[in-house]
Formats: structure tokens, C-alpha cells, sequence
């Protein structure tokens, strides 16, 4: 447990250097001063007269730096600025991260439940079956290849509701790592722990949830959680093309803005967001896990 503590400490502290590097290979990289004159270096001229339909003056502002890249300062003053007020909502184009990365969360819950409501009874049947596991291979093999944005255009016309739309196509990625792990997950069960339960004379239905089920959560839990980071992955992606509302439609709706600072800091909120749901799922992973 001591070595654990120690390794810990020490992977904190190689963190946190490479971190302070980044910020500062960041600073070195933007901090060339920016042009006085009467032309703005860095930006082109379509930016220049976008800036000055807004209301700005981006020459006489002084912020701009040669490569046009945001510096870690004006990062820090839109962290601020997002994170102070994240639930404001000043119409359908201007709401605030808090209410973007709600409505993206409830989209990969919702589809990610009906995805397991569907996938683990279907594998732990498939599992439980070789003629079944053998008859449905072909298919699966097809299937899951597919890109989940493939699905897109189908469920638009079919659904006709981008919400809608976006749930489907969450569901469609999470499906496949679940029902494939479900099913190698039972059908790996020992067959000494099925043999004493049918030795027993245990149900089905029991033997299903006191035998296999334990057996198998490791796996269908590893399975949870590759669908879940699919998911995450593919609403972002899924948000940019169908609009409306979500993390996805804030990045792309920030980059028609010219506003990078807000499409980084959307990044660094997708990839936090992600890693806390990974997170989780490992938690909950080694929490099934038996160790001899």
C-alpha cells in the first residue's frame, strides 16, 4: 500500500511538470508581440472586417498575436467567464456550458440505457447458446464496422427529430461492445460453477443471476464502458451535424463565431467530461471484480 501512496505521489508530480511545460511551450508560442499598425498580423482580412462588424477593434485591442492562437491568459479569462454564469440561456444560439453539456449527457444516458436494456439479455442469450452465438456472428460482424454517423441520414428520415436522431445513433454505437462482451463474458463462465449448479437442481432464472451474472460482470462492465466512451464520442460529432442544442453544436456554433478560446475551452470540457465517465466506469469495474 506504501509503494501505491509513493507511485502516486510521483505520477502527480511528473503530472503536474508536464502540465506547467505545456502552459509554458503555450505562452512561448503566442507571446510574439502583436503588429501596431494599421494591419492586424495574424488575422485575414475577412476576420479583420468580421471584428469590426461586431464592434471591435481588434489593432487598437493589442491582443492579437502573430499566429492568431489564443495565450493561456485569454484562456484563463474565458474559463472564467463560462464557468461564472454556466447556466444562462439568452435564446436557441446562446446558452451557457452547464445547459450545452446537459442536454448532451441526457442524449448518451438515454440512448445508452436503451443500448444496454437491448444488448446484456441479448448476449447473456447469445452467451448461453453456440447454435445462436454461430446463426447471429455474421451479422454482428457486419454491423459493427459501420460508423455511427453512417446511421444519420436514415434516422433523420426515418425519426424526423434530431434529438430523436442523435439518442439513435448513440444507441446503434453503444449496442455492439456490450452485446459482444456480454456474450463472451457468459459463455466464459466455468463450467465447474455450472455443473454444481445444475447439480443442485438451481433454476435457470437463479443460476442466470447468482451464477453467471457475478461470473460475467467484470466483462459486460469492461463492455459498459467502451460503449460509454463511444457514445461520448459520437454525440460531439453528432451534435455538429444536426444543431440545436449540446456540446457538439456549442463547438461549432463557437468556431462560426471566429471564437477560439470558447472552442478550446469546449474541448477541455469534452475531454474532463469523458475521462470522469471512464472514471467511473473503472470504479464500478474493479467493484464487480473478484481477485483470488
Amino acid at each position: 500500500m506504501k509503494l501505491f501512496k509513493t507511485l502516486g505521489f510521483r505520477a502527480g508530480i511528473v503530472s503536474a511538470v508536464i502540465f506547467v511545460l505545456f502552459i509554458a511551450i503555450w505562452y512561448t508560442a503566442t507571446a510574439t508581440p502583436a503588429s501596431t499598425g494599421g494591419n492586424v498580423t495574424g488575422m485575414t482580412a475577412e476576420q479583420i472586417e468580421y471584428q469590426k462588424m461586431m464592434g471591435k477593434d481588434p489593432a487598437s485591442a493589442g491582443l492579437v498575436k502573430a499566429s492568431g492562437f489564443p495565450t493561456p491568459l485569454q484562456m484563463g479569462h474565458t474559463v472564467v467567464k463560462q464557468l461564472s454564469d454556466p447556466f444562462y440561456d439568452r435564446g436557441p444560439n446562446d446558452k451557457g456550458i452547464a445547459i450545452q453539456l446537459a442536454h448532451s449527457l441526457g442524449r448518451v444516458g438515454l440512448g445508452f440505457l436503451l443500448a444496454c436494456l437491448v444488448a446484456i439479455p441479448l448476449g447473456f442469450v447469445i452467451g448461453m447458446s453456440p447454435l445462436l452465438r454461430r446463426a447471429l456472428d455474421p451479422f454482428i460482424q457486419v454491423l459493427k464496422p459501420i460508423s455511427p454517423l453512417a446511421w444519420m441520414p436514415l434516422a433523420l428520415y426515418t425519426i424526423k427529430d434530431s434529438s430523436a436522431s442523435g439518442i439513435f445513433v448513440i444507441f446503434i454505437c453503444s449496442v455492439w461492445p456490450m452485446l459482444i462482451n456480454t456474450a463472451f463474458g457468459v459463455s466464459a463462465v466455468k463450467r465447474e460453477w455450472l455443473n454444481v449448479a445444475s447439480t443442485l437442481q438451481v433454476s435457470p432464472l437463479r443460476k442466470a443471476f447468482l451464477v453467471i451474472l457475478p461470473a460475467a460482470a467484470p466483462t459486460i462492465l469492461t463492455g459498459m464502458r467502451i460503449s460509454m466512451g463511444i457514445a461520448w464520442l459520437v454525440i460531439v460529432a453528432a451534435e455538429m451535424l444536426v444543431g440545436g442544442t449540446g456540446i457538439g453544436y456549442f463547438v461549432w456554433n463557437e468556431w462560426n463565431n471566429l471564437s477560439l478560446t470558447n472552442v478550446i475551452f469546449a474541448i477541455f470540457v469534452i475531454g474532463i467530461v469523458g475521462m470522469l465517465l471512464d472514471l467511473s466506469f473503472a470504479k464500478l469495474q474493479k467493484a464487480v471484480t473478484y481477485v483470488e
